[in-house]
């Protein structure tokens, strides 16, 4: 598996991170992962270390990222893109640090 993989795969293990911030408690759906397209013309390859965690509803259903537009989703839920990828980051932080006193403690 490459570190891309990987780290795609330790987003997706994630929650919603509209969940987290208190957006759609009920969120429950499959866990998508949404690649930031910040600076990036159609054509370009998303970053797979630009990703967040988000369930279907708030990737591609009509309140969702896809379904809003970026400023729509922005305006929606007033955090942007990177303001997603800033709260995952910190979550796979912690969850890294439990994992690393989980091997110490065994």
């Amino acid at each position: 598996m490459t570190p891309e993989q990987r780290h795609k795969a330790r987003v997706a293990s994630l929650p919603c991170v509209l969940e987290t911030q208190g957006y759609g408690a009920s969120c429950g759906g499959r866990v998508c992962v949404h690649h930031l397209r910040e600076d990036q013309g159609a054509a370009q390859r998303a970053d797979d270390f630009l990703t967040v965690s988000l369930c279907e509803a708030h990737h591609v259903g009509s309140n969702g990222f896809h379904g809003l537009g970026r400023r729509g989703f922005e305006t929606r839920y007033r955090l942007s893109e990177l303001d997603l990828l800033a709260i995952v980051l910190r979550a796979l932080e912690v969850q890294r640090e439990l994992e690393m006193r989980r091997a110490r403690a065994a």
